[in-house]
């Protein structure tokens, strides 16, 4: 194997034509530069130099390890260049698992304000819900993940990973047009009798539901069911049900609301990710969340930064 300070010892005697003048550039004694261009000789089984009493001269040799030692020597100092880049979270990749509406809401932002400071940092985003991000987080295939849940269901975070909290989210009651709660303050209890648009009967913002509502004396009558929030205003529109929503769900503006005054549940966002991350560009990674988060609770209602 040779040695790349050997390399770079051979490089300076030839540009300088002697050990001495070597040494003297190198700060080393003449005795460890000749130590070094030996070993170097031994590496490469061949005679570099040939040394008299009136110096040295390269060999045939030592012209065609010199041409291919400088190509060696530039690739050898980009990939330490690549390598101090990366342990400073300046250069690599950085796998991010988000959930649709915080893609939506928070990464354009977040990504590019990124992308301004970590100009050789590519990001891959991987979408789901948070029983799906946490495992491939736990198993090293993302560096950092962003997931939420909701009051009326616990929530622990494993224990390897830590949690940077983002948002909370207030729900939004989504109405069809002409609804007789078009632009009130209500009680929970008032929708007793409604029928419901929910997301799936196992996600947490469903159970979060049934929790609340039978806290306020009722079953919800669910006849549509949808993940995606999209289809959910839409189904509401055509009037197909009521729907709460967490704010970063709801487009204010498009359809009609009210507000529910004694509703105990919100959505919280938060960033997970190891707390002894092996990538540090997920530090830039969550300070740019942070940042987009700030912005998005200036900009929709119901929004507030954790």
């Amino acid at each position: 194997m040779l040695n790349p300070l050997h390399l770079r010892t051979f490089i300076v005697v030839l540009r300088t034509g002697s050990f001495a003048e070597a040494a003297r550039s190198l700060g080393y004694t003449g005795s460890a530069v000749s130590q070094q261009i030996s070993s170097l000789e031994r590496s490469v089984k061949m005679s570099l130099f040939e040394r008299d009493a009136h110096g040295i001269r390269p060999t045939p040799s030592a012209g065609f390890l010199a041409e291919r030692a400088q190509n060696v020597l530039a690739t050898l100092a980009s990939f330490e260049e690549e390598v101090r880049a990366m342990s400073e979270g300046n250069f690599g990749q950085v796998r991010l698992g988000s959930f649709p509406t915080a893609s939506q809401q928070l990464l354009p932002l977040s990504l590019s304000t990124f992308a301004r400071t970590h100009r050789e940092v590519g990001i891959d985003l991987d979408e789901g819900e948070p029983d799906t991000l946490i495992p491939l987080l736990l198993d090293r295939d993302l560096d950092l993940a962003i997931v939420y849940h909701y009051d009326l269901v616990p929530q622990t975070w494993p224990k390897a990973l830590k949690a940077e909290p983002l948002l909370h989210e207030d729900l939004v009651l989504l109405l069809p047009p002409g609804h007789r709660f078009a632009d009130s303050e209500i009680v929970l209890a008032d929708l007793g009798k409604e029928t419901w648009v929910a997301t799936g009967e196992r996600t947490s913002g469903a159970r979060s539901l049934r929790r609340a509502c039978a806290a306020a004396g009722f079953e919800p009558n669910v006849h549509c069911r949808s993940d995606d929030y999209d289809v959910i205003r839409r189904f509401v529109s055509s009037g197909l049900g009521v729907a709460l929503v967490p704010a970063l769900g709801h487009v204010p503006g498009t359809i009609a609301t009210a507000t529910i005054a004694d509703l105990p549940v919100r959505r919280h966002v938060v960033a997970l990710h190891a707390p002894s991350t092996v990538n540090p560009a997920v530090e830039g990674s969550v300070a740019a969340l942070k940042a987009a988060s700030v912005e998005a609770a200036g900009r929709l209602p119901g929004v507030r930064i954790a």
